[in-house]
């Protein structure tokens, strides 16, 4: 007796404890009280609640949801659902955590709160927005403006990732929160510039609402402000300003924020920035993305993009095999999507395995009909690399979604044309042509298909196939007077009759008679002929030109210009003009022969008296004969030199040097 007055007393000083550490939020001391209370009474119902909020509260939530299965008996789904709910969300087992809720026998506020974050993680936004509609219309506390951020979260998502047009839910933006996710609905929208403003809009009200915060530093609200401007960095990405958003993207990265979620997609932007340049970069940046607890922070769109981009970064870098590793792996995961294809098939292309892309390619269109028209494009475009523009043009034929589409017509039409099958592309233009005469008679695009169609065949000598295109359009715009000259031109060569019939219908030339300004016309920049203004003419020069009209002023002739040292007593060499070469006297150059050098030559030969031994230089030898064309008057120990061969006085050297000095590189010129 008197030891159980003891416990019931220990009990109740150790519930006393339980309470005070609870409300000073001290967990870690209650969780010590509850445990022994436990001990006291281990299938202590309370005593277990107290314990599993405890855990929650300092964190230990695969410890908390240890103590809830443990103890099923006493811990039913009516007393402990919220607890053991929360704890499944936290470790990230979220299809357990709506288990959960949805087996729960009565639906709390506080339930139908963590219902809501529930449903939107697992991305089901429709169902996640009727869940906090409904939480805003019957709840009445503090968290009210908390459950109007969630609701405009749900609803950027919705914009952003289904492409929803979102509406409006008439909340006041009095948030950087709720201005942060109405942002983020604007550029779902491809509404960027508003997006831009409801962002700095975003980050003023931040900076308001932190600065009154004395214990918050600058560190603090540049860190708080990272993923606003992570957002404005998208933006400017997306509207091609690339280098702003580069520099704005890496002066959060220095920062360090601690959302490993805001640090993997500013990785993955910036790598989809780089592309193929920089790759050094974006291998650093990959290993962001592959932070631990990423996968439960970002969405599927968001995952699957980073895991696209890593095969493009495997592909760029040359590793083949961890291109086709991470590709496969994507197309397991969504087999009806085209960019693991398409990453498997460009693979292909840069080892030079064109055909086998295309089987690829082939092989998955055949499986998805539904995307099979992007595919097809893709094989096109392949075969027109390859050269082969006729299998091309069959492909895109064979896309019978896009056959009477003016892109695809126009496409078809420059190939045919290139390959000069001129038959085939009259086709694709008939085939166009019916199809819009069937679902969308007498459209723009329909009476400008037949525009086109004309034109084309009277660009190629087709007019007598011209003629119902022309007559059709005429029909549509009997004022076109280009029309009916085109049509009257085309029934000239095939029914002359019928071409008299309509010039009928030309206008008449009074009609078509411009007010035009000759002169200005004339003195304009364009002309090509401008008429010179005449002078006042009077009197005798008046008389004058009447006289001499008809007769041709002659040109003067100007002096050509005479040699520097020209010598009028010299008679000019008549072979100056060739060069010297081809002269007859020219005898060539004496290359190598340097006189009186000891050393040179053959054994025994001298060079010491050499010039004494030289007839030609004694003052008796005869002369030499004359060139060709001198005067016979000079004599041949004349100092007097022809025109041609004069040198300017006191620069006897210079042109000697000029003359042997080659250009640097002239090897072989002329």
């Amino acid at each position: 007796m008197a030891a159980a007055a003891a416990a019931g007393g220990a009990a109740a000083a150790l519930w006393s404890e339980v309470n005070r550490c609870g409300q000073n939020g001290d967990f870690a001391r209650a969780l010590k009280s509850v445990n022994k209370i436990l001990q006291i009474s281990k299938d202590d119902v309370t005593a277990l609640q107290c314990k599993v909020v405890c855990l929650i509260q300092n964190g230990n939530f695969k410890e908390a949801l240890g103590v809830i299965n443990t103890h099923t008996k006493v811990l039913t789904s009516d007393i402990i659902a919220f607890e053991k709910a929360y704890c499944e969300y936290r470790l990230n087992r979220i299809e357990n955590a709506l288990k959960t809720i949805q087996s729960a026998s009565q639906q709390t506020d506080k339930l139908k709160e963590l219902y809501g974050q529930v449903l939107y993680r697992l991305e089901r936004y429709d169902d996640c927005l009727a869940a906090y509609r409904d939480l805003i219309r019957n709840s009445q506390d503090e968290y009210e403006e908390e459950r109007k951020t969630n609701l405009s979260a749900v609803v950027a998502a919705q914009s952003t990732w289904e492409k929803v047009m979102p509406e409006d839910l008439g909340l006041r933006e009095a948030t950087y929160e709720l201005c942060y996710n109405s942002a983020c609905a604007l550029i779902g929208q491809g509404k960027l510039n508003e997006a831009m403003k409801k962002l700095q809009k975003a980050e003023e009200l931040c900076r308001q609402s932190l600065s009154e915060d004395s214990d918050v530093t600058e560190e603090d609200v540049e860190a708080e402000l990272a993923i606003i401007h992570g957002q404005m960095a998208y933006i400017m990405q997306l509207q091609g300003r690339t280098e702003d958003a580069l520099q704005l993207y890496n002066q959060i990265i220095k920062l360090k924020p601690t959302d490993v979620g805001l640090l993997a997609v500013i990785a993955n932007n910036i790598i989809t920035i780089n592309k193929d340049q920089n790759v050094f970069d974006s291998k650093k940046k990959v290993k962001l993305t592959n932070a631990e607890g990423v996968e439960h922070k970002l969405s599927k769109k968001q995952l699957q993009a980073i895991e696209f981009n890593k095969a493009l970064l495997a592909m760029y870098t040359n590793q083949a095999d961890q291109c086709r590793k991470l590709s496969a792996s994507l197309q397991s995961q969504s087999p009806e999507h085209l960019l693991p294809v398409l990453i498997q098939a460009a693979q292909l292309c840069r080892e030079k395995q064109h055909a086998k892309a295309v089987g690829l390619l082939q092989d998955f269109a055949d499986q998805h009909p539904a995307n099979a028209a992007e595919i097809k494009l893709t094989m096109a475009q392949l075969k027109i690399a390859q050269g082969s523009v006729t299998k091309a043009c069959m492909i895109l034929r064979s896309i019978e979604e896009l056959q009477h589409k003016p892109g695809m017509v126009s496409a078809l039409v420059t190939m045919y044309s290139h390959e000069e099958d001129i038959d085939s592309a009259i086709e694709v233009f008939t085939q166009a042509i019916q199809w819009y005469q069937q679902f969308q008679p007498k459209s723009p695009v329909h009476l400008s298909l037949i525009r086109e169609a004309a034109n084309f065949k009277l660009k190629h000598g087709r007019k007598k196939e011209a003629i119902s295109d022309l007559e059709e359009l005429w029909k549509q715009n009997p004022k076109d007077v280009h029309t009916l000259a085109q049509l009257i031109s085309a029934y000239s060569l095939v029914d002359p009759e019928k071409a008299k019939v309509l010039s009928k219908h030309l206008p008449s030339s009074d009609t078509m008679s411009l007010k035009v300004d000759v002169d200005a016309l004339e003195n304009s920049h364009g002309a090509t002929y401008v008429r010179k203004k005449a002078g006042k003419l009077t009197g005798d020069n008046q008389q004058k030109e009447q006289g001499q009209g008809d007769v041709k002023k002659k040109k003067k002739k100007k002096k050509g210009k005479l040699p520097k040292n020209y010598d009028p007593k010299v008679t000019p060499d008549p072979e100056r003009w060739l060069p010297m070469r081809e002269r007859s006297y020219y005898r060539g150059r004496k290359k190598g022969k340097k006189k009186d050098q000891v050393g040179k030559g053959t054994q025994g030969s001298t060079t010491a008296g050499s010039s004494e031994l030289d007839a030609s230089r004694t003052a008796s030898s005869p002369p030499t004969s004359p060139r060709p064309g001198s005067a016979a008057a000079v004599s041949a120990t004349s100092n007097v030199i022809p025109p041609r061969h004069q040198k300017p006085a006191g620069a006897p050297a210079t042109k000697k040097k000029q003359q042997q000095k080659k250009k640097k590189g002239a090897k072989g010129g002329w």
